[in-house]
């Protein structure tokens, strides 16, 4: 009896260790992280593949056409203008005074002209008079023709002089062109933004191929837009007037919506691998362009299709877009199901078949040891 109690209490020691052995050995549950299969709306979208940039509708860069020195400089970086108003003015005293010059050549010309064509009408009285004196036979032919002939000359003069005056109105035309090329002028509404010279300093306009710092640069700011580029594999989906999403750096949590105003017509080739083209939108929303600044750096998220009341999951659980990982509570193992997905963008997939609603879809598929069957423990449930 005693030996029979000695080899079942081996027995149990042995059972016992054999247990423990197992425990340590067998592998133990890895742990994933799970989100519920949920319904909702989703959008399939397309986004720029670098940051765009918040650009004003109309932006010049205005130098004087001719090179001189600054005598006038009514503005300062920052001052909001209107359309007309004088900016900069060149050193132009020489061109005033011959504009002076030519107006009072002119008011000369327009006197001479009067008194020509007065003496044109009084020649052409006169011979006039001379017809009727000839026809009662009281004048000569002779008298009657020279008479007529001086008319005719008198009214070419006069013509002449009236020639005259259009020339010197067109000398005064070509001064007062010759004066605004000394002077810029605001084209539109906007805010001063850069001035590239002081009083009394000298500007040059730039050379032929030679770029050379604008001397105001004038920004519309009553308008703004974003020009982003997209990848040319998303070009051939993206239309004119889609919705969008605008999302900038200076305003976190914020989105402005917008609308699809430009698509490129060519693209570029800004890399070796990496062609994209530029699309530009507009904000949809006026009001905003109160907060807006040109060189702003902005997101556009470009709403192709939506669809509602649909299946959706993260899209980082799905593999090959074809796979996901699902969690089973009832044995606390992972199992692989294939799927059929629809609509998709960087936070959701859509599920046409293969999932139901409130099933667990493990999201961090990278996860070691992760595949079909594995035993696994949802991060909540780890103590």
């Amino acid at each position: 009896m005693r030996r029979l109690m000695r080899w079942m209490a081996a027995l149990l020691v042995i059972a016992g260790v054999a247990f423990l052995v197992w425990q340590k050995s067998r592998p133990k549950p890895i742990e994933v992280m799970v989100k519920p299969v949920v319904r909702g709306v989703i959008e399939k979208t397309v986004a720029n593949t670098r940051a765009g940039t918040v650009k004003a509708c109309r932006r010049a860069k205005l130098s004087p056409s001719i090179g001189g020195q600054i005598s006038l400089l009514p503005i300062r970086e920052g001052d909001q203008v209107k359309a007309g108003t004088l900016l900069l003015e060149i050193w132009n005293a020489d061109l005033k005074a011959q504009l002076v010059l030519a107006e009072r050549e002119v008011v000369f010309a327009e006197a001479q002209a009067n008194a020509t064509c007065l003496s044109a009408e009084q020649a052409d009285l006169d011979a006039k008079r001379s017809e009727q004196l000839f026809r009662r036979q009281v004048d000569s032919k002779e008298q009657t023709d020279r008479a007529i002939t001086q008319a005719r000359s008198s009214q070419a003069q006069c013509e002449a002089a009236k020639a005259s005056v259009q020339m010197g109105l067109a000398r005064v035309n070509a001064a007062r062109a010759n004066l605004s090329r000394t002077r810029l002028l605001a084209p539109f509404d906007g805010v001063v933004a850069k001035i590239e010279g002081e009083l009394n300093e000298y500007v040059t306009p730039s050379p032929i191929g030679v770029q050379t710092p604008p001397t105001v640069d004038l920004i519309e700011n009553n308008c703004y837009y974003v020009s982003a580029p997209i990848d040319e594999v998303d070009a051939a989906e993206v239309r004119l007037g889609m919705d969008c999403r605008i999302s900038l750096d200076a305003f976190r949590g914020r989105q402005f919506a917008g609308t699809v105003r430009r698509i490129s017509p060519y693209v570029l080739d800004v890399e070796k691998q990496a062609r994209t083209l530029d699309i530009e939108t507009a904000f949809s929303n006026t009001d905003d362009f109160h907060d807006l600044l040109a060189g702003y750096s902005a997101d556009v998220e470009i709403i192709v299709a939506t669809r509602q009341d649909t299946l959706k999951i993260p899209t980082e659980a799905v593999l090959d877009g074809r796979r996901v990982f699902v969690y089973q509570t009832a044995d606390k193992k992972v199992h692989e199901k294939q799927v059929q997905t629809g609509l998709a963008n960087w936070a959701f997939t859509e599920i046409l078949t293969g999932l139901e609603e409130g099933r667990l879809v493990v999201i961090n598929v990278d996860k070691p040891g992760l595949k079909d069957g594995v035993a696994a423990v949802a991060a909540e449930d780890v103590p």
